[in-house]
């Protein structure tokens, strides 16, 4: 049955569940292309604070935090259109793009020490595969997503594809562990195929101005904020109702934690955003580790586990949440009145602060990687203040320096561990003990889980057949082709939502098809030889 669009949006309510890049996306889609007007459009957070994972907080006194940072590409064709029409956070007349596009420009990422070992800086010209590596790699690119099920990346490649450049690079950038989903895989090397060249280097790699924070969601909120878009804090959808026949699915109400209750009229729309990659993360302190939380302190699983059980249409969230032990890592942030360890680093690497990207420690028992952006990454970040993040793939397993695993590690022994590996005790020593340095410690419990195996219809479709006035958006909808963990992934399930249940007179923007490329594919094949 064809999709009926809307056709006449102004009596039209919209409420979108969450407030990740995903719902202010098709907020700005709703209002601009959709013609909703704003102030029908309301946004429910249960939380306090919007951006879901586009994150950035805190000062100077009490130490800043980024739980994650995520990396971008020119060709994120859904994302940096949508910022090309939302003024920057500093400059009203130049866009979100072109400020990024612009900072990108005169910040060239091109990382001279992406692995190290020993403390030491490793040749990585080449990958370090062998010939049936290389096969093996371009057999999968090739493969047919259905094929592979829910086969794991440890079930396709050698035991010791897991020890050459190629993976540490690969499985330290985008976090991808053994145990993930092949064709997740699949989708990354097909996808970013035309960036294999200079993996080694991060070439080809943007970053915005400031953390995502500040860059990309304060800016969405303020063009939406003027639009009249509501945001509805502390609002925590805790079940919907559907109306379910043979042919058609309509949501009916929305079920609030504060026991009120939103009933659909009979033009009015739900966005649902389904999981959540940084739901029952906590924070960690300097003398104290971040908790791991679960199942139970997560509103977004609970509430997607509720859907699933309604329809098999609605997805099956069981692969993503159910396996803590295999999702979880452990981030942490480092604040520092002092330059001596960004110093350091500009001067072992050869990489200005904002140029050098991830640095990762291949004989790290908890395999840490860590990030030095350009300064500062806050607006608020005074010139004699420094900060870089990091993380752990493996939190489980007990430090090379510190007796402890990385779980049960404070932001001070965190440090520790790290200044253990790049042989800078001595140096860092007078910084640590002097009250200058800070480290805030995260756990993220499902940051992981979209890279989890799992089987075609796992994630729900954006619009499921029969759906009338709602969608699945962000990393746990089906975008065919596209890959998760990219804000590029959560920016085109909105375009699918809105363009796809209004009309619009627009087509979802293509992902970019570089697989189809000869040139790009031949430069591909020879880099992995190298």
């Amino acid at each position: 049955m064809k999709q009926v669009k809307d056709k006449v949006p102004k009596d039209s309510k919209v409420y979108l569940i969450g407030s990740g890049i995903a719902s202010l996306a098709s907020a700005v889609y709703l209002v601009k292309d959709a013609g909703v007007p704003g102030e029908n459009i309301h946004i429910l957070e249960k939380d306090r604070i919007l951006g879901g994972a586009l994150d950035g907080a805190g000062d100077p006194e009490v130490g800043f935090v980024v739980r994650g940072g995520r990396m971008h590409e020119m060709h994120y064709e859904c994302y940096w259109d949508l910022l090309s029409h939302i003024p920057s956070y500093e400059d009203p007349a130049v866009s979100v793009r072109d400020e990024s596009f612009d900072f990108n420009q005169r910040f060239v990422s091109n990382a001279q020490a992406r692995l190290l070992k020993d403390g030491k800086r490793l040749d990585v010209s080449s990958y370090g595969l062998s010939l049936k590596q290389q096969a093996e790699l371009l057999k999968l690119t090739f493969a047919s997503e259905k094929t592979l099920g829910k086969e794991r990346i440890e079930d396709w490649f050698d035991q010791d594809f897991f020890t050459t450049n190629f993976w540490f690079i690969w499985t330290s950038m985008f976090a991808f562990q053994r145990w993930s989903s092949v064709a997740e895989m699949r989708r990354y090397m097909k996808r970013f195929i035309h960036l294999v060249d200079g993996l080694n280097r991060l070439g080809g790699v943007l970053r915005t101005k400031y953390n995502q924070y500040h860059s990309v969601v304060l800016p969405l909120v303020k063009y939406l904020t003027e639009k009249g878009v509501k945001f509805d804090l502390g609002m925590e959808v805790v079940d919907i109702d559907f109306d379910l026949s043979a042919d058609k699915k309509t949501a009916t109400a929305l079920h609030l934690k504060n026991n009120n209750e939103i009933v659909l009229g009979e033009n009015d729309y739900v966005f649902i955003t389904n999981g959540s990659l940084t739901e029952s993360t906590d924070n960690g302190a300097w003398d104290r580790p971040a908790k791991l939380k679960g199942i139970a302190e997560s509103g977004s699983w609970q509430l997607w586990k509720k859907l699933a059980a309604k329809d098999p249409a609605f997805g099956n969230p069981g692969p993503f949440c159910d396996n803590i032990d295999l999702q979880k890592w452990f981030s942490f942030t480092g604040t520092f009145k002092d330059s001596a360890f960004h110093d350091y680093m500009e001067d072992f690497s050869g990489n200005v602060d904002g140029t050098g990207g991830l640095v990762t420690l291949t004989d790290s028992n908890w395999l840490m990687s860590f990030v030095i952006a350009r300064q500062p990454h806050f607006p608020n970040q005074p010139k004699d203040v420094k900060i870089f993040w990091g993380y752990g793939l493996y939190p489980d397993r007990k430090g090379n320096c510190v007796d402890k695993t990385m779980a049960e590690c404070t932001g001070k022994e965190m440090l520790e561990e790290l200044w253990h590996h790049l042989k800078i005790q001595d140096l860092m020593k007078p910084v640590m003990e002097s009250g200058k340095a800070n480290c805030i410690p995260v756990a993220m419990p499902y940051v992981d889980s979209l890279f989890m195996p799992r089987e075609i219809g796992d994630r729900p479709d954006v619009l499921p057949k029969g759906a009338t006035n709602f969608a699945f958006l962000g990393q746990f909808a089906e975008a065919p082709k596209d890959c998760v963990f990219t804000v590029e992934y959560s920016v085109r399930t909105a375009q699918m939502a809105v363009y796809g249940l209004f009309e619009t007179g627009k087509e979802v923007i293509p992902v970019y098809d570089s697989i189809h490329q000869p040139e790009v594919l031949m430069k591909a094949v020879k880099a992995i030889s190298r």
